[in-house]
C-alpha cells in the first residue's frame, strides 16, 4: 500500500474482512507460521497487517517483518501462501511485503507479549 496517496486520516492498515465465513481459517492458517528468530507464530506478532478476502475467496495478505533486513524476508510471503493455500474454498493466495507502518511490539498479541515475558 502506497502511502503517496493517502488523506490525513486514512488507516496505514487496510482492514480485514473479519465478517468473511474463510476468515477464521485463514487466521488460523498463518499462526502456523512462525517468525524462526521468535518463538511466536506470526499473526500473534502483529505481522499480518491485512486480510482480504474477496466474495471469490480470493485472498490478498498484506504483512510485515519485524525487521527489513530479516534473513527470511524472501521466504515468508511463500510460507504464508503455502499455509493458506490448501485451505478448502480458497481459489488464490496473494502475499504482500509492506513497511509502512513500520512493525513495533505494540502490535504484538497479549498472549504473544506473555509468551516472551513482556507482561
Amino acid at each position: 500500500m502506497s502511502t503517496e496517496n493517502l488523506t490525513e486520516g486514512d488507516p496505514l492498515i487496510a482492514p480485514s474482512t473479519t465478517d468473511h465465513p474463510l476468515y477464521e481459517s485463514v487466521v488460523e492458517a498463518c499462526k502456523t507460521v512462525y517468525d524462526p528468530e521468535i518463538p511466536v507464530n506470526i499473526f500473534d506478532l502483529g505481522l499480518i497487517y491485512t486480510i482480504d478476502i474477496s466474495d471469490e475467496n480470493s485472498v490478498r495478505i498484506i504483512m510485515t517483518l519485524t525487521a527489513p533486513g530479516c534473513p527470511v524476508a524472501g521466504e515468508m510471503p511463500g510460507w504464508v501462501a503455502d499455509a493458506v493455500e490448501p485451505l478448502p474454498g480458497i481459489k488464490q493466495v496473494d502475499v504482500e511485503m509492506t513497511f509502512q507502518p513500520q512493525w513495533g511490539m505494540d502490535m504484538m498479541s497479549e498472549e504473544a507479549r506473555l509468551e516472551l515475558g513482556f507482561i
